[in-house]
């Protein structure tokens, strides 16, 4: 069997997590050798796989009728605090997305929060809840990656480093992030990402402003950054805050957690569905604060938090999620053979 793996990002800014995630699964298909992958090729496949959902994706899939996977990374309620005027998009946004998950044979869910707005925007279409692979050995931290790490932002072994990765927007929490910074002068805040969609960026005037305000303070901004470099920016750190307002299943914090770094995710009732096992959470900047200040402080602390990431991570396994993918293929597979057979009934289906 071939799977054809189709997205969009590749040809764009790649900082984001769906190119991530794309990237992901292109490595995770071809690690064994039980099926054939080819990515955004002319190279015809048995079924097609999207993480993308743009011309591209529905130009691709006129070839795979009945044989359409696609990743449902975005929900409508994702461009709240993303894109300006939102409320004036969403109208057409919601009727966007009906399309775009109708149009797959196979919707997955990253999650159960997409689950549900797969469900409410009432497309036609099968749902199978995939969560995204973590893959574990290339974000996992060493002395080496450490030292590169910190050698990249110019940072001294003796600081404590905080973390924030995301896209500078404020549905991510950035201007949290900076007042978590502004009231911890004596540690040192890193924010890792940039802005894909340039000025189609919401709060994009106002966030400029208080980085200008901010430089020569203890934030720094490394602005978008490729991947190969992200893992030596989880390593350099000692603790990650991911003080994002709205997610799926999000793999920037999981990405920490597979580092080692404690993480402290915004109490949101997504994650209450999304993740089976506890994490660090916080309703308020000042939490934030309180918690952050705990782990500088209390080595015992940020050990647990440690090892609560390290449990975290376990419902990632790419093992695990490889073998759901590869059911969903066979599946739509064996179904077109068998509608190939009873539509032709010399066509042979073995």
């Amino acid at each position: 069997m071939k799977v054809h793996v189709v997205s969009e990002t590749a040809y764009m800014i790649k900082g984001n997590g769906v190119h991530t995630a794309f990237v992901d699964h292109v490595e995770l298909l071809k690690a064994n050798q039980d099926l054939e992958t080819v990515v955004n090729n002319e190279e015809r496949g048995d079924v097609m796989h999207s993480h993308t959902y743009g011309p591209f994706y529905f130009w691709k899939g006129l070839r795979y009728k009945h044989k359409r996977v696609f990743t449902a990374h975005v929900i409508p309620d994702s461009i709240k605090g993303s894109l300006p005027a939102w409320k004036l998009w969403m109208p057409f946004v919601k009727w966007y997305f009906k399309q775009v998950y109708s149009y797959a044979d196979v919707c997955i869910a990253i999650s159960p929060r997409v689950e549900e707005a797969i469900l409410e925007s009432g497309a036609k279409t099968k749902i199978e809840r995939v969560y995204n692979p973590i893959p574990v050995d290339r974000w996992k931290c060493s002395p080496e990656k450490r030292r590169q790490g910190r050698e990249i932002l110019g940072i001294k072994e003796d600081e404590f480093v905080v973390l924030g990765v995301g896209q500078l927007q404020a549905r991510k929490g950035v201007e949290d992030f900076m007042d978590v910074a502004a009231s911890i002068p004596e540690a040192r805040f890193v924010w890792a990402g940039g802005r894909p969609f340039g000025p189609m960026t919401e709060g994009i005037t106002r966030i400029d402003t208080r980085i200008a305000e901010s430089e020569g303070s203890n934030i720094q901004f490394t602005g978008m950054l490729d991947l190969d470099k992200m893992p030596l920016i989880y390593a350099a750190a000692d603790l990650m805050l991911f003080p994002s307002y709205q997610e799926n299943c999000p793999l920037a914090p999981i990405e920490g957690a597979a580092c080692g770094l404690p993480v402290v995710f915004r109490d949101l009732a997504e994650y209450t569905t999304l993740y089976e096992r506890p994490y660090l959470k916080a309703s308020t900047t000042d939490e934030f604060i309180r918690l952050t200040r705990e782990m500088m402080s209390d080595s015992k602390k940020l050990e647990e938090g440690k090892s609560i990431s390290q449990a975290l991570i376990r419902q990632f396994d790419k093992h695990e999620i490889r073998e759901k993918l590869l059911n969903i293929y066979q599946y739509l597979y064996e179904s077109d053979l068998q509608r190939a057979a009873s539509k032709f009934p010399s066509f042979q289906t073995t």
